[in-house]
């Protein structure tokens, strides 16, 4: 037996050493990975190189962080060529838990673009409240969110995607609490907190569910078993489903899990409040995509319905909350917006509850993609000026910005602009065009009730928005107080000014994405 063991022993050693091996390690694609991970390695320098800057000298901290930001989404470019996956399986090399495809790169270059306007105007609040924000854990905690949402839209396994969820989130609680001695901040962060952690346990008792019952993470291998799922399981899945579906609800605002939006946003340091209303959307939303059409089309009616009544539901509350703000209340600026972030992502819940009912799918998911890139570049540009206002009127009421157009004419005009897109009147035509493009995703899909509840909306919020725009050009009370724009907060105003004015001039760069696979 000693002899036998002796003889065998380097045999059994070294013979499967290099199979092993090789199931173990595998390559990465580092070209693919590479967006995410400039954001998070260059987070990490920034939070070092904060223990050896000078207090005067913290404003490198931040040119810094947008230059990371730039490079990853100069990183985009050369993934533009086709598409890319590493992760895989190495029995099944089709199997990926990440993959760079159009659509990642879609939501990608929405992600860090976001990232990257936040990053501006907060290079202004951070120069305004040094006393109360600190630099380095500001700029660590932002780019570290900003590669977790830049991480997620690539995830195609229910783990990756859950730690891209959190990685996202996690740092966003901080973010949201992060002035110090602040009540209204820290109250803001707690409920941010404790509803994104009941959100995330319920979507991992969904996901726990989903994988009990077909025994991969995986979304392509869970859209081929869960159509052969046990009977005696049948019911089990579609709890899962269920749960999966309420914890992206919390993520992405949707009524009835909503309730931390408004307090939060007011609570949040401005920049912030403006990279959750558009970052913290593209994360929910593309988590919520990736879940129900790539993993789940076969339980489309557990889902569809589901989406169609929310849809129906966030976009009303939505919209008559901003209704109901009243132009004198304090934060009331910062409110509207919050309320009106929650009535566009209802528009947004519409597509994706259309895909569930049309054979073409990747049409519909397209028209939600193409309507967000048209509300985040909007909307930051909303909250660009209102961070210029904020400066000056700390409390940020509407009623702070009549006479705008008096003290600074072409920041009025831009924010009248804006406004006009998200209600979806000309000159704002990629607001109309994107509008419309959702509106006919659910007439073809055969949601013509959703389609009416939409239009009713739609007229509900011209009455806020033209409210708000009209203001801005009313006479002035008093002597019009002029505002200094520094240099980042002029160039973020400017980038989604041109952004927005270039696709209201060329609306098909983006809504290309309605009528070409997104997969």
């Amino acid at each position: 037996m000693s002899s036998l063991a002796l003889t065998t022993a380097p045999t059994a050693a070294h013979a499967p050493a290099q199979p092993l091996a090789e199931s173990v390690v595998q390559s990465v694609d580092w070209l693919a990975v590479a967006p995410p991970t400039i954001a998070a390695v260059v987070g990490l320098a920034v939070l070092v190189t904060d223990l050896f800057v000078d207090d005067t000298k913290k404003t490198l901290l931040g040119w810094t962080s947008v230059a990371g930001l730039a490079l990853s989404l100069l990183a985009l470019v050369p993934l533009l060529d086709g598409d890319r996956a590493t992760f895989c399986l190495s029995g099944s090399p089709d199997v990926c838990s990440y993959t760079a495809d159009r659509f990642t790169l879609v939501i990608q270059f929405m992600v860090l673009g976001g990232a990257l306007l936040a990053a501006l105007l907060s290079m202004t609040a951070l120069k305004d409240n040094r006393r109360e924000l600190p630099a380095g854990e500001f700029w660590f905690l932002l780019l570290s969110s900003a590669a977790g949402a830049a991480l997620l839209p690539a995830a195609r396994d229910l783990a990756t995607l859950v730690v891209a969820l959190e990685v996202a989130s996690l740092p966003a609680f901080a973010l949201v609490g992060i002035r110090h001695g602040d009540k209204r901040s820290s109250e803001a962060a707690l409920k941010f907190f404790l509803s994104s952690v009941t959100a995330t346990a319920v979507s991992l008792l969904g996901i726990s569910f989903i994988y009990a019952t077909t025994g991969t993470l995986y979304l392509t291998q869970i859209a081929d078993r869960v159509q052969n799922v046990d009977g005696q399981l049948h019911t089990v899945t579609q709890t899962g489903v269920v749960l999966t579906l309420i914890g992206f609800a919390f993520k992405t605002a949707a009524v009835p899990f909503h309730f931390w939006v408004p307090d939060t946003y007011v609570g949040a340091p401005l920049p912030v409040a403006a990279y959750l209303s558009v970052v913290g959307k593209a994360v929910g939303f593309s988590g919520l995509i990736l879940v129900t059409v790539v993993a789940l089309p076969s339980y489309a009616d557990v889902w569809g319905p589901a989406l169609a009544a929310l849809a129906a539901l966030t976009m009303t509350v939505g919209n008559v909350g901003a209704l109901r703000q009243r132009s004198t209340r304090a934060y009331s600026a910062v409110r509207l917006l919050a309320w009106s972030s929650v009535g566009q992502a209802g528009y947004l819940l519409v597509p994706i509850a259309a895909a569930a009912y049309t054979d073409d799918a990747e049409r519909a998911i397209g028209s939600t993609v193409a309507y967000a890139l048209m509300y985040a570049a909007v909307n930051l540009g909303a909250f660009a000026v209102a961070a210029l206002v904020g400066r000056t009127r700390t409390l940020n009421r509407v009623s702070d910005y009549r006479g705008l157009y008096a003290s600074s004419p072409l920041t009025a005009l831009l924010l009248g602009f804006f406004l006009l897109c998200l209600a979806g009147l000309p000159p704002g035509i990629i607001g109309l065009f994107a509008k419309v493009t959702v509106f006919s995703v659910a007439i073809d899909a055969g949601l013509g009730w959703l389609a009416v509840v939409m239009a009713v909306n739609v007229v509900i919020a011209l009455f806020y928005y033209l409210q708000w725009t009209a203001l801005l050009f009313r006479a002035p009370e008093g002597e019009p107080e002029p505002h200094r724009v520094p240099a980042p907060l002029t160039l973020a105003i400017a980038l989604t000014g041109i952004v927005g004015i270039a696709l209201s001039g060329a609306p098909q760069l983006i809504l290309r994405f309605a009528d070409t696979a997104l997969f």
